[in-house]
């Protein structure tokens, strides 16, 4: 089950500001360097962000429209604008990713009610009421956030955003029969997923960051590998 809306704008809103936050606080030197996502610098992490949310700003347009407005034309062309965005001298790429911002945040500010609940589809294909949308940036925000490797990690999100996003990810995993074999403990939130052999535990923040990143580091016991997310 998602977030409320009113608490998914919440965390959306939360973690933009966390980004950005961070973002400030990152050379134009050190955008260059590595991210934590293998074959990515940090310039491809803040173009993702970019480009994902003129994406979602499409799902808002066809709720509010009607017309069917998929998030990206194609996977090649969402890998080519990523890289073409990750390419910009990095003042452009900082003014890009800012524009970017200010866009989505106008369009969630001026949807109309009754278009809140007209379905879209994700890039995955799932169905779902446009009041998911905020929720989809928040996920975006807080993992490709810590992605950044820039200091800002999922322990920095709310401790509520990080059951959901287990609750998700675990949702996930289980419509693929992918489930792991482990009971998980949250030592720091009243949680416990699952009731399998391996005994996993740990606050719910390392246990968001194992099933999203497979980062078993902030975890006690013997803690599977996680399939991947997305």
């Amino acid at each position: 089950m998602s977030p409320d809306p009113q608490t998914s704008q919440r965390w959306w809103t939360e973690g933009e500001r966390a980004v950005a936050a961070r973002l400030d606080g990152v050379t134009d030197a050190d955008l260059a360097a590595p991210s934590a996502l293998p074959g990515w610098s940090r310039a491809h992490v803040v173009a993702h962000l970019a480009r994902n949310a003129d994406a979602v700003i499409n799902l808002l347009t066809w709720a509010r429209t009607g017309v069917e407005t998929p998030m990206y034309p194609s996977q090649e062309v969402r890998d080519a604008d990523i890289a073409t965005t990750a390419a910009l001298p990095p003042g452009e790429l900082r003014a890009d990713y800012a524009a970017a911002r200010a866009r989505l945040a106008e369009a969630i500010d001026t949807m109309p009610a009754d278009a809140w609940q007209a379905a879209v589809r994700t890039r995955q294909g799932a169905e779902l009421p446009a009041t998911e949308v905020p929720w989809m940036r928040a996920k975006e925000l807080w993992v490709h956030g810590a992605d950044l490797d820039a200091g800002l990690t999922l322990a920095d999100a709310p401790d509520g955003f990080c059951a959901a996003l287990v609750d998700d990810v675990l949702g996930v995993f289980a419509a693929r029969v992918q489930f792991p074999d482990a009971t998980i403990t949250a030592t720091d939130v009243d949680r416990v997923w699952g009731s399998g052999v391996a005994p996993v535990q740990g606050p719910v923040a390392a246990i968001a960051a194992w099933l999203t990143r497979d980062d078993a580091s902030g975890l006690r016991g013997e803690v599977p590998a996680a399939p991947r997310w997305l």
